[in-house]
């Protein structure tokens, strides 16, 4: 593997499974990979998760590894080519990324949509120009339009909790206060849909994802259809995909908050979420407090997605 972006960069899905085992039972196997290899890991938005969880997977594997927030006591950087760089932002990105990529093996980039042009997010501007300039293997964090590394994790936890061959999973729009990317609903989709789960997405109107996402997922609007019978219901905000709302909140209907009524139709469904959590918005706390809930282990399962896609790229380096 060179480059991790979206779930056709893992390869065959068993397999990455497979793998993901046998990382997850031996998480110290490897050091010897990562010796004398530096991990940078650049941050243009805030993490927990992510940061934590990358880092770790990255010293299980013999890594050194650096932590760069480009908001945060690095110089602003102006990512527009054919600007005048007369304000606030003293160095440009394409002279930032190879000097990055000289102080490391391998670059993970964190950075989300800015809503500003969906061109630009949709074209992945920022992610793509590191991986045409830093002259390095390049991995996702979550970018404008997929967050992979977690839809990896999901994808891990429900194949060690599902409880037939082929789960219900139930993808659920949820109200938030602020306007928010659509990366990890879109990478939900593209992972689930390539496996054989019905996978069903459910949103109020106007909330519709990217039809190369939805795919093959039926798109239920009616609540009570798509929770019946879950076996997983995932929760998850997004702002408007299509224009002119792209990037905005045209709806906070509190009634699709995740619930113990909703819950009560499904198969003693599992609750998911990417965390963080806005509590009683996107589910209530009795929900998110349940045995069926399983957003630490989904967390936990971070590192051992990082871990598995570091290990190939690093396996490539060879």
């Amino acid at each position: 593997m060179r480059h991790f972006t979206c779930v056709k960069d893992i390869g065959d899905l068993k397999l990455a499974l497979e793998k993901a085992k046998y990382v997850k039972e031996n998480p110290f196997a490897d050091q010897a990979l990562g010796k004398n290899k530096t991990l940078l890991m650049i941050f243009f938005n805030s993490s927990l998760r992510t940061r934590l969880s990358t880092q770790k997977a990255g010293l299980n594997l013999g890594m050194n590894v650096i932590v760069l927030d480009i908001n945060q006591g690095a110089w602003k950087l102006e990512t527009e080519r054919g600007v005048i760089m007369d304000g606030d932002k003293t160095e440009h990105i394409l002279e930032a990324i190879p000097v990055m990529g000289s102080y490391c093996d391998i670059i993970g980039v964190r950075s989300f949509a800015q809503f500003q042009s969906k061109e630009d997010d949709y074209n992945e501007v920022i992610l793509n120009q590191f991986i045409e300039y830093s002259g390095r293997p390049v991995f996702s964090m979550e970018a404008a339009t997929r967050h992979p590394l977690q839809s990896f994790a999901d994808l891990i936890t429900i194949e060690e909790y599902k409880k037939t061959p082929r789960p219900k999973v139930v993808l659920t729009w949820a109200p938030h206060p602020k306007p928010l990317p659509q990366a990890v609903a879109n990478s939900f989709c593209e992972w689930i849909n390539a496996t054989d789960y019905e996978f069903v997405i459910t949103h109020p109107e106007g909330y519709e994802l990217d039809e190369k996402f939805v795919g093959n997922a039926k798109v239920e609007y009616d609540r009570e259809k798509a929770y019946k019978d879950a076996d997983f219901i995932y929760a998850k905000n997004w702002s408007a995909y299509r224009d002119p709302n792209y990037g905005k909140v045209i709806n906070k209907d509190m009634s699709w908050t995740v619930d113990a009524k909703k819950m009560a139709l499904t198969n003693n469904a599992y609750f998911m979420h990417c965390l963080p959590v806005r509590r009683n918005m996107i589910v209530t706390d009795e929900v998110i407090e349940s045995p069926q809930s399983i957003v630490i282990p989904e967390a936990a399962n971070r590192e051992v997605s990082a871990q598995v896609v570091l290990k190939e790229i690093l396996l490539g380096l060879q």
